[in-house]
C-alpha cells in the first residue's frame, strides 16, 4: 500500500511538473508576444484585433464550445469501457457537424456585412472564422490528450504554439505589412502546424479494432446530451465577453479598444492561465475519481479537493492584485510599447477580475465532474446578462474604466453564485 502511494506521488508529481513547464512557457510567449504586436501595432490596429477576435469567441463559446467539453470529459468514461474507438469516431462526427454550422454562420455573416457596408471587415472576418476552427480542433486534441494524462505532449504543444505564433506572425509581417489580418493569418499557421503535430500524436490513442456504427452513434448522442447546456449558455456567456470591446467602440473609439485588450492580456489573462494549470492537472484526475460520478463517496473527495484548490485560486488572487498594484507601472514598461503605458494603473482590477473569473472555474470544473453541467445555467445567463448590462452602462458613463469595473463586479458575481450551486446539497441539486 505505501508503495504504491509512493508510486502515485511520483506520477502526480512528473504530471504537475509536465503541465507547470507548459503553462510556463505558454504564458511566457503570450507575453511576448503582447510585446511584439504593440510594437508593430497601433492602439486602433490593436482595437480591430480585438473585435475580430469576438468573431472568433461566437464560435469557440456557441459552436464548438460544448463539442470540445463533451470530447474532452468522455475519454474517460470511453476509456473505463474500453471502447475508445466508438470513441473517437463519434468525436469526429460531432466535430464535423459544428465544422457545417460554423460554415453557414460564416456565410450569414459576410451577407449581412455587405448588406450593412461593411464589405471592409470580410477579410477580417473570415480570418477570424477560419482561426476558430482550427483552435477548436486544436483544443480538442489537446484535451484528449489531457484527459489520456499525456502530459509531456500537451505540455509541448501548448509552449509551441504560443512561440511559434510570434515567429509566424513576424514572418507574415514582412510579407504583408503590419495589420490585424496579418496577425490572424500569422496565429493560423501556427495552429496549422501544431494541429498537425498533434493529430500524429492522438494516432497512438486510437485503438485498430473494429467496432459497430451503433456504438459510435450512441457515444456521440451522450456527447451531445452533455454538451448542449454548454452551446445554450454560449451565445449569454459569448456577448458578455464580446460586449466590452463592442461597448467601447460603441461609446468611445477603436483606439480605446486596443488599450482595454492590452489590459486583459496582461492582466485577466495570466491569473486565467495560472489557474488553468491547476484545471489542466486536476480534471482528468477528478474525472477518472468520479467516474460517472453515481457514488456518493468518491463524488465527496471530489467536492473537498476542489473546495481547497478554490481557496488557493483566491489566495494566489489575493497576492497577484497586491504585486499588480506595487510593479504595474514596470509591467508594463517591460512587456508593451510606451503608446499604451498610461492605462497600466488599471493593471490590478484587472488582475482581481481575471482571479475572481479563475476561481469561479475551478468550481465549474465541478460540476462537469459530477455530470451536471445543466445546473451551471442560471448561474452562466444570469451573470452573462448582467455582465452585458454593465458593460453597456459603465461604458457609456466612464468609458475605459468603467468596462474595468464592470468587469470585476460581473466576476465577483459569478465566482459567488457558482459557489452556491457548486456546493448545494445533492438532494437538492438537478442532473
Amino acid at each position: 500500500m505505501r508503495y504504491s502511494k509512493v508510486v502515485r506521488f511520483r506520477r502526480l508529481t512528473k504530471e504537475a511538473l509536465w503541465i507547470a513547464i507548459g503553462q510556463i512557457a505558454t504564458v511566457l510567449g503570450s507575453l511576448l508576444l503582447v510585446r511584439v504586436l504593440t510594437e508593430h501595432l497601433d492602439p486602433t490596429q490593436y482595437g480591430e484585433l480585438a473585435l475580430a477576435l469576438t468573431v472568433a469567441g461566437l464560435v469557440s463559446q456557441v459552436v464548438m464550445g460544448g463539442v470540445t467539453a463533451g470530447i474532452g470529459r468522455f475519454y474517460a468514461i470511453a476509456f473505463g469501457k474500453g471502447d475508445l474507438q466508438s470513441y473517437f469516431i463519434a468525436s469526429r462526427v460531432l466535430l464535423g457537424h459544428a465544422t457545417l454550422v460554423v460554415g453557414a454562420i460564416g456565410m450569414l455573416l459576410s451577407i449581412g456585412l455587405v448588406w450593412l457596408g461593411y464589405s471592409r471587415w470580410l477579410g477580417l472576418t473570415a480570418a477570424a472564422l477560419l482561426f476558430s476552427v482550427i483552435s477548436a480542433y486544436n483544443v480538442s486534441l489537446s484535451g484528449i490528450q489531457n484527459a489520456a494524462r499525456q502530459r509531456a505532449v500537451v505540455a509541448f504543444h501548448g509552449g509551441l504554439n504560443s512561440w511559434l505564433k510570434i515567429l509566424l506572425v513576424l514572418v507574415v509581417f514582412l510579407s504583408l505589412g503590419n495589420s490585424s489580418v496579418a496577425v490572424l493569418i500569422g496565429f493560423m499557421l501556427s495552429l496549422l502546424f501544431v494541429t498537425g503535430s498533434q493529430i500524429l500524436f492522438i494516432r497512438r490513442l486510437i485503438p485498430q479494432e473494429c467496432t459497430h456504427a451503433e456504438d459510435s452513434i450512441s457515444w456521440a448522442r451522450q456527447m451531445w446530451t452533455y454538451a448542449w447546456p454548454f452551446s445554450a449558455w454560449g451565445i449569454f456567456t459569448w456577448l458578455q465577453l464580446s460586449s466590452d470591446r463592442w461597448a467601447l467602440e460603441a461609446y468611445t473609439t477603436t483606439n480605446e479598444v486596443g488599450l482595454y485588450y492590452v489590459l486583459y492580456q496582461l492582466g485577466y489573462t495570466p491569473i486565467s492561465m495560472a489557474a488553468g494549470f491547476l484545471v489542466s492537472f486536476l480534471g482528468p484526475i477528478l474525472y477518472q475519481r468520479s467516474g460517472d460520478a453515481s457514488d456518493p463517496k468518491r463524488n465527496a473527495a471530489v467536492d473537498m479537493l476542489t473546495w481547497r484548490i478554490t481557496l488557493i485560486t483566491l489566495l494566489i488572487t489575493v497576492i497577484g492584485f497586491a504585486l499588480a498594484v506595487i510593479l504595474h507601472r514596470g509591467i508594463f514598461a517591460l512587456f508593451v510599447a510606451k503608446e499604451y503605458q498610461f492605462v497600466s494603473y488599471l493593471l490590478p482590477w484587472m488582475v482581481l477580475a481575471g482571479g475572481f473569473f479563475a476561481s469561479g472555474q475551478i468550481l465549474a470544473l465541478k460540476l462537469m465532474t459530477d455530470m451536471k453541467p445543466r445546473a451551471m445555467t442560471s448561474a452562466k445567463i444570469g451573470t452573462a446578462l448582467l455582465g452585458v448590462l454593465l458593460n453597456i452602462y459603465l461604458a457609456s458613463v466612464a468609458g475605459l474604466k468603467g468596462i474595468v469595473g464592470s468587469l470585476v463586479v460581473f466576476s465577483a458575481v459569478y465566482l459567488v453564485w457558482l459557489a452556491c450551486i457548486a456546493f448545494r446539497k445533492p438532494a437538492v441539486m438537478s442532473k
